[in-house]
């Protein structure tokens, strides 16, 4: 585990990064495409829309996690989303989850956010039991719903 190295990742990290989110997104069923990944993580980049951190062990990228920021009208305040977190096989168990998710949350700390939430899938009980272990409080109070939007292929309207 001391050979694991946390930082925030830097615009040079993308060529790193995009096989590790191609990885990710295949892990939730979706089709390899490391070329979307990679065009995604520029555009996020090149926006200042999210903060990615980065894991390596030596020199080869491990893990990531992803942090979007949002805000609380109620509480007035910054808070952080953190939407991806992503640790490759061989790496598993090694306590880079761990190193990822307290990089995130002490970054958000230091910018003064009330709070950083995250959903998992429910079947997905290693990561709540790292969640739970690390501190985080499952909601109990709060329904999360989602509306899709579809969007028509290119060329119809």
């Amino acid at each position: 585990m001391n050979n694991i190295v946390v930082r925030q990742a830097v615009l040079s990290d993308i060529e790193a990064l995009a096989p590790l989110l191609d990885s990710y997104r295949q892990f939730y069923g979706r089709a390899s495409d490391v070329s979307a990944a990679t065009n995604f993580l520029l555009a996020r980049f090149n926006h200042g829309e999210s903060v990615i951190f980065v894991a390596y062990k030596y020199t080869t990228p491990v893990g990531f996690a992803q942090l979007y920021p949002s805000f609380s009208s109620v509480s007035l305040a910054r808070t952080f989303i953190l939407n991806d977190l992503f640790v490759s096989e061989q790496a598993r168990r090694n306590g880079v989850a761990s190193k990822l998710v307290r990089a995130a949350t002490e970054f958000a700390g230091l910018l003064g956010a009330v709070r950083v939430s995250l959903s998992t899938a429910t079947t997905n009980e290693t990561a709540q039991a790292l969640y739970l272990s690390a501190g985080w409080v499952r909601d109990e109070q709060y329904f999360v719903y989602h509306f899709s939007i579809i969007h028509p292929p290119s060329g119809t309207r």
